[in-house]
Parts: structure tokens; sequence; C-alpha cells
């Protein structure tokens, strides 16, 4: 039952970012269900943990999935960066776990989709003109990746409020596009439209 495998990913993510123990018994009956489902839908606890930092990285490459081009790359480079602080908000444990490396993916691909959607992505700002032709794709997604995750742990541990994004993100994000080459009223308006 698909429903039982989500609400134990869902409760085990929640005791995770808690930092609380997690217990077979105490997460089964957290998830109202048996310690058997455990087994049957993970295999055990291992496959559990694997299936819990997966889900975050699948719900995260679904939000990127639904996106759509525009006529403007460094637009759409944006809209990756708002799906990404999107797909934390929505599911901040799932979010949180996704970075907890204690915790092996059964398929380490899965946590590739986000950060290949963004080189894509600042490959064709730079193959449009829009960055430079020195700029690397793979090290810019880096940084502006690095930058997107440091607000979102911010707000997502308490130190900032979520209204705080909105207002330090598209600066933020524009002053990383005058960096790789864009024109600054460009930039600041790429970074306001995505």
């Amino acid at each position: 039952d698909l429903t039982v495998r989500v609400n134990l990913i869902e409760r085990a993510a929640e005791l995770l970012a808690a930092r609380e123990p997690v217990t077979l018994r105490g997460l089964a009956a957290a998830a109202g269900t048996s310690t058997m489902a455990v087994y049957t839908h993970f295999g055990g606890m291992p496959g559990l943990w694997a299936a819990v930092r997966a889900e975050g990285f699948t719900r995260l490459a679904q939000r990127l999935a639904t996106l759509r081009p525009t006529d403007d790359a460094v637009t759409d480079l944006t809209a990756v960066g708002s799906a990404y602080v999107a797909s934390a908000l929505a599911s901040p444990n799932l979010y949180l776990t996704m970075f907890d490396n204690r915790h092996e993916l059964d398929d380490p691909r899965v946590a590739a989709t986000g950060s290949e959607v963004l080189v894509q992505a600042a490959a064709r700002a730079r193959a449009e003109k829009r960055f430079s032709r020195t700029v690397d794709p793979g090290a810019a997604a880096t940084r502006l990746w690095g930058m997107t995750h440091g607000m979102v742990m911010l707000v997502l541990t308490g130190a900032l409020v979520r209204a705080d994004l909105g207002r330090h993100l598209p600066p933020m994000w524009a002053a990383a596009y005058v960096g790789f080459g864009d024109k600054a009223q460009a930039a600041s308006r790429s970074a306001e439209a995505g």
C-alpha cells in the first residue's frame, strides 16, 4: 500500500529532523502500522533510511519537471532556484534528511537531478550570452545552489523567517548573475520574475 509507505517515510523524516531517536516500534506506532510494514516496504530500517533520503530528492525532481522554459534563460534559472525553495518549504523534514549522509542512497543518481537541471539552466544562460562565455555552468550552479541552500537552512532552522527568503534571495541571485556577466537591470528583472 503506497499510503503506508509514504506515511512511514514522512514519519521517519519527521523524527530524524527533530533529532529524536527512531526505533522500529516507535516509528511503526507513529505511522499507525505494524513493524512488519517496514520490512514489507523497505526490507528493514537501512532500506527505510535510504528511501527517506531519496524521497526528498524525488519530490524535488517532480517539482522541477513541472517547469516550462520561457524565452528568458536567466528567469528560467531563477525558476529552478524557486522550485528548490518551494520543495524545501513544502516538505521541510524530507529536505533536512536529503543531506543526511549517514544513510546511503540505493541509487545515488536520484540526488543528481536537481543539480543537473541547474547546470543545464546555467549553460543555457551562457549559450544565450546572458552570462560570459568564460563562465563554467557547473561552477555557477554550485554557487547558486550553495547560496540558496544556505538561505533555506537559515529559515528551516528558525534563524530567519520565510519572508526573508523573498527579501534576500532575489537580490543575491541578481548579484550572482551580474558576477557571471549579466547586465544589472536584466539580472534584477530575471531574479524577480523567476
